[in-house]
């Protein structure tokens, strides 16, 4: 069953609604969603281009390909483990901080 059950009516202006619509449009969610993301504090960020989310998974392939890399020069014992954890740390807090800045939500202010 829903959780969600209480049903609260708003009236808007034109002006307001308009605004509200355009910012759903942008960020790509429902109407419902992005006022629940308002309502817990945080404004929905525009959605992103196409193109993010090719670059994203070709981002993950990468870094898949280094966990391969990195499992079997181990087993060949040829891996400067230190070096490679450190170069695998600044992949993943990359990929954070991008995820972070265009796709998650910010704070409001």
């Amino acid at each position: 069953m829903n959780s969600r059950n209480i049903e609260i009516k708003v009236r808007l202006n034109r002006k307001e609604a308009e605004s509200l619509n355009k910012r759903v449009r942008k960020s790509r969610l429902s109407r419902e969603a992005y006022l629940r993301h308002l309502i817990n504090g945080s404004v929905p960020r525009d959605a992103p281009p196409p193109d993010y989310y090719s670059m994203m998974r070709e981002l993950y392939h990468v870094g898949n390909n280094l966990n391969q890399i990195a499992q079997k020069a181990h087993t060949l014992n040829v891996l400067d483990v230190q070096r490679y954890d450190t170069a695998v740390r600044e992949f993943e807090t990359a990929v954070r901080k991008i995820t972070e800045a265009v796709v998650l939500p910010r704070p409001m202010e």
